[in-house]
């Protein structure tokens, strides 16, 4: 290591009684020749904080990746003052994670980014979930560090007019005898609801998702609308996905039938299930 090559040409230095040659260590160890007195001490003393650094991030990031999960989920980086620095995604957080300390990205690191010191996320069961997580937390904290921190991408992505209307996904959720229901309407608002298989409180959350489509609730926004990344995500990755159009059903109780027959069936996330004249 750099660190550690300086630090025994100057204890080598020490041993003989010599003043610190900072002018040969800039030249031989940092590669930087011409430097001298003043300049060359600084350019060394410098190495030796970056190095001192980069061996706290390294340990920092070990001890954060042996705790991730490799589930999918959302995960947010913090510095030592609590400070949101970064917000992302991942299909396996552990991997990412590790990705982000890599020894290969250290020398064009962004600084902040050097200064993460804990890291929190959160399970999700599917691709969509954790899209929808990024982005509304993204608007809401607003990390320093993304490069991204206004209107989601999916806002501005090509999706066919056909799939601009409202509608309700049937999807995994973390927890294997669960579902989560995401609904998005034409409109831009999504709101989703978690249920079990064979849940009795599915009329309860059926009614709500009724008031939704409906426009007789208020749902809380992050302050951008989501649903453009739902379309966008049906049109590509996600064309397989079950889902049901609430214009088929005539009201709560019907959306609620169709809901368990859907709940129900065995193929559920194993393939697209159609159900209704427009699914």
């Amino acid at each position: 290591m750099l660190r550690d090559t300086l630090l025994a040409r100057l204890a080598e230095m020490a041993e003989m009684d010599d003043t610190p040659d900072y002018p040969r260590l800039a030249s031989e160890v940092l590669g930087i020749r011409g430097a001298r007195g003043e300049l060359a001490r600084r350019l060394v003393e410098q190495a030796l904080v970056v190095e001192d650094r980069r061996e706290i991030w390294r340990r920092t990031g070990d001890a954060i990746c042996q705790r991730a999960p490799t589930s999918p989920g959302v995960y947010t980086l913090f510095d030592q003052n609590g400070c949101v620095l970064y917000v992302g995604k991942a299909t396996n957080l552990r991997r990412r994670l590790r990705a982000h300390f890599a020894d290969r990205n250290w020398p064009g690191m962004k600084p902040g980014m050097s200064r993460v010191e804990r890291a929190e996320w959160e399970e999700v069961g599917s691709e969509l979930e954790a899209l929808l997580r990024e982005a509304s937390a993204i608007c809401k904290l607003r990390p320093r560090l993304n490069t991204q921190v206004g209107p989601p991408r999916g806002q501005r992505m090509a999706t066919p007019r056909s799939l601009v209307r409202d509608v309700l996904l049937i999807l995994p959720s973390v927890e294997p005898d669960l579902a989560e229901l995401i609904a998005a309407r034409a409109d831009g608002p999504v709101l989703t609801q978690r249920t079990g298989r064979h849940d009795r409180n599915l009329a309860s959350h059926t009614r709500r998702l009724w008031q939704f489509f409906s426009r007789t609730i208020t749902v809380s926004a992050p302050g951008v609308s989501l649903a453009p990344i739902v379309f966008s995500w049906l049109a590509g990755r996600g064309a397989a996905t079950t889902r049901v159009d609430p214009d088929d059903a005539a009201s709560d109780s019907e959306l609620r039938s169709n809901l368990e027959t859907l709940l129900q069936d065995s193929r559920l996330f194993a393939e697209r299930l159609v159900l209704g004249r427009h699914s």
